[in-house]
């Protein structure tokens, strides 16, 4: 199902650090990214390769808006320090880019549940949404539930029709 043309539209759950993801050394790389919002947020991955590769592919998304236009953002570098302190650097408190993963994850998680509920008590009709939504519409059909995909055109044409519609973001699945 192309997400441009899915009355319930994917965005896809693509979070979470891996055992295979870190580097050889267990260590990671942490960005600050920005989506073209201007929303900001932290990424870790195993190399700088992986990130570009991720970037590419579409698998980097704003946890707060979905946009897979994610780049760099301005950071102040880590620089490495020669001497030894004497007491062990201070645990920062957790940043605005921790608090929108946190929120962001708690909007997955209602997705998920939300996608759990309409697969359960609704009825999948695929791509003929908007031929079903109508029959259903001016009663020819029976009264039910439906979910399915259909294009944005198709989509403005039933909202223009009374025929109520919603898009849904529709998340991934995740392997159990």
């Amino acid at each position: 199902m192309p997400d441009q043309q899915q009355e319930i539209v994917g965005s896809g759950d693509r979070s979470g650090i891996t055992p295979g993801s870190l580097g050889a050394d267990g260590a990671m790389i942490v960005y600050d990214l920005i989506c073209p919002k201007d929303h900001r947020f932290e990424g870790w991955f195993r190399d700088a390769s992986a990130f570009d590769a991720q970037v590419s592919s579409g698998e980097v998304v704003c946890p707060t808006c979905g946009s897979v236009e994610v780049k760099k953002a301005l950071s102040a570098p880590n620089l490495a320090n020669n001497k030894k302190s004497a007491e062990p650097p201070a645990t920062p408190a957790p940043g605005k880019a921790a608090l929108e993963t946190t929120k962001a994850e708690e909007v997955r998680q209602a997705l998920r549940e939300l996608r759990k509920t309409v697969e359960e008590n609704f009825d999948y009709v695929g791509s003929t949404f908007a031929e079903e939504a109508r029959k259903i519409h001016y009663g020819e059909s029976d009264q039910r539930n439906i979910y399915g995909e259909t294009s944005d055109e198709e989509a403005a044409a039933l909202n223009e029709e009374g025929v109520e519609v919603s898009r849904i973001p529709w998340i991934r699945r995740e392997d159990s």
